[in-house]
């Protein structure tokens, strides 16, 4: 489980403090992969984009996310905007693309009434302690990962949203830069298809993690009459499916492997409870992060930098 680390309000603001810390809290961040920050009152947009300017550098935009966010100004989004009697599955953010954000900022407005912890994981403990048959398929296979984005109306994400752009040429631009595979379809949606390794090289301390969003991207990551009813939908072709994912080679990934992965996160899986004010800083490679479900108002905003 990761161990979180948490730095606590004495004299001064988050800014200063780091600023006087700067390498003890870097240092700890690649030990632990996440710091949790209370005390600091980071419980608005406008501070929460100061303390991540400060600490983290610029914000990035959310550019071929896949889940749904609201966009508040200049690198500052909603946390997933999901039913909250649902849960979402751990993941590094935009680990199918060729571009991912090195840190994950979230800090609370609202902290839920219950629930709605962000959960936590170390890639590094999830790949060490996957089962071997299922590591080594993985590793030597590889994900594909498919999208079917519609223009406007439809089920799932449009490539509007994903894309941040009305703009066909923007996209085509974006997707070439990224090497992504982008098809415009007759109905106006586009597919784009992103063959990724599971594992990637962290660059600072050179430990090989568990970086993929397969479990997640397939559609057996819903309960059980969700997915069945999404399978019905589609006539059990899951290529035409809003999102799923396939071992590189196209061909389908074993349900059972899916699980094994679900159920090596939930062993390593440690949560927190929110605090109004909190700032958690996520090193999205080392670390993996998710949702539980909450009842009564919960407001997490979440930034993100290279």
């Amino acid at each position: 489980m990761t161990e979180m680390v948490v730095a606590s309000a004495s004299d001064g603001s988050l800014v200063d403090r780091y600023a006087a810390e700067r390498d003890h809290f870097e240092a700890e961040l690649l030990r632990h992969g996440a710091l949790l920050f209370r005390g600091f009152g980071i419980d608005s947009q406008e501070k929460l984009t100061a303390a991540v300017q400060a600490i983290g550098g610029e914000l990035l935009d959310y550019v071929d996310g896949n889940s749904p966010r609201k966009k508040l100004g200049s690198g500052v989004y909603t946390s997933t905007e999901y039913p909250s009697e649902f849960f979402i599955s751990l993941h590094n953010e935009l680990s199918y693309s060729n571009r991912w954000p090195a840190r994950v900022f979230f800090c609370c407005v609202t902290a839920p009434q219950d629930g709605g912890e962000t959960p936590l994981a170390d890639s590094r403990r999830i790949l060490e302690r996957l089962p071997a048959d299922v590591r080594e398929a993985f590793v030597t296979r590889k994900v594909k990962y498919i999208r079917n984005l519609h223009g406007g109306m439809g089920f799932g994400p449009s490539w509007q949203a994903t894309f941040e752009t009305d703009s066909r040429s923007d996209v085509e631009e974006f997707c070439r830069a990224t090497g992504t595979d982008a098809r415009w379809n007759d109905d106006g949606s586009l597919t784009v298809t992103q063959i990724q390794p599971a594992t990637r090289t962290h660059p600072k301390t050179g430990e090989e993690v568990w970086f993929n969003q397969a479990d997640q991207f397939h559609p057996s990551t819903h309960p059980k009459a969700i997915y069945d009813s999404i399978i019905a939908l589609y006539g059990g072709r899951e290529e035409l499916m809003p999102q799923t994912a396939t071992f590189g080679d196209g061909t389908p990934i074993d349900v059972a492997m899916l699980d094994a992965v679900r159920e090596t996160v939930r062993q390593e899986t440690s949560v927190f409870q929110w605090q109004r004010g909190d700032l958690l800083m996520v090193d999205n490679m080392l670390v993996c992060h998710g949702r539980r479900p909450f009842t009564g108002p919960r407001k997490i905003l979440v930034s993100m930098t290279g």
